[in-house]
C-alpha cells in the first residue's frame, strides 16, 4: 500500500455501513435550489463561520443542506470526528443525543446520489460524507477541509466553501481528540440560510496621466 493511499484512507470522512436490514437505495433527490446564490451561517460555541453554497456545482446536495438547515436539522448536532490538520466532520442527526455516542457517524446518510466534480479539494472545501465504498450514500453529514486534500478530489461531492471564519474552523480542528473523537462536545448551535452577499466589484485601475 502506498503512502499516498494510506494518507487518503486516514483522512477520508467515514461512516459505518448501515445494518443490512436498514440499508436502502438512495432516496429521490431533493429539489434543485432556484433562489439564487445562498450561504449558510454556522454558529458554534467557538464562534461562527460562513459557507458559500455551490448550487451550480452540486444542486441536489445544496438543496438538501438548505432544506435540512431550515428545518433545524443541524441545530444541536456536533462535529463528532476530527483529523488534526486534515478535516472536521459533523452534521449527524444522531449526535444531538449524547447517549447515542457509539452511533455517531452512522446517521442521516443514504439520501443523495453523488455529484462528483473535478473541483480541487482545497482548504475550506465543504463536502458530503459517504458510507465506505458507496458513492451514492450522501445525506446530512458533511466535512470541512482544514488543509488541501488532493487525494480526496473527485471522490466526494463538494457543495460549499468556507468564505469567512476559517479561523473558527481551525479552532474546532485543534480540539483535543482520542483517536479521531473529540474529547468534548463541539455543538453546532444554529445554521441560518440566507441570500449570499454579492461579491465586491473590483476597484477600477487608477488612470495614468499621459
Amino acid at each position: 500500500m502506498t503512502a499516498a493511499l494510506v494518507v487518503a484512507l486516514a483522512l477520508a470522512p467515514t461512516a459505518s455501513p448501515a445494518p443490512a436490514h436498514r440499508r436502502a437505495a438512495a432516496a429521490s433527490p431533493a429539489p434543485v435550489v432556484a433562489e439564487g446564490p445562498l450561504e449558510a451561517a454556522v454558529e458554534t460555541a467557538q464562534g461562527a463561520f460562513l459557507i458559500r453554497l455551490l448550487a451550480d456545482l452540486a444542486p441536489r446536495h445544496v438543496a438538501h443542506f438548505v432544506k435540512t438547515a431550515r428545518a433545524g436539522g443541524y441545530d444541536g448536532t456536533t462535529f463528532h470526528r476530527i483529523v488534526p490538520r486534515g478535516i472536521v466532520q459533523g452534521g449527524d442527526p444522531l449526535s444531538k443525543d449524547p447517549a447515542r455516542k457509539a452511533l455517531y457517524g452512522t446517521g442521516g446518510l443514504g439520501l443523495l446520489k453523488a455529484e462528483f466534480s473535478s473541483r480541487p479539494m482545497t482548504r475550506g472545501s465543504v463536502a458530503a460524507v459517504l458510507r465506505p465504498s458507496s458513492p451514492d450514500s450522501a445525506g446530512n453529514q458533511f466535512f470541512i477541509c482544514l488543509s488541501d486534500q488532493p487525494s480526496l478530489t473527485g471522490k466526494f461531492t463538494i457543495f460549499g466553501e468556507v468564505v469567512s471564519g476559517m479561523d473558527v474552523v481551525d479552532r474546532i480542528g485543534e480540539t483535543p481528540v482520542t483517536g479521531q473523537t473529540p474529547n468534548e462536545r463541539i455543538v453546532i448551535q444554529k445554521v441560518t440560510i440566507r441570500k449570499a452577499e454579492p461579491a465586491p466589484s473590483p476597484s477600477p485601475s487608477p488612470s495614468v496621466a499621459p
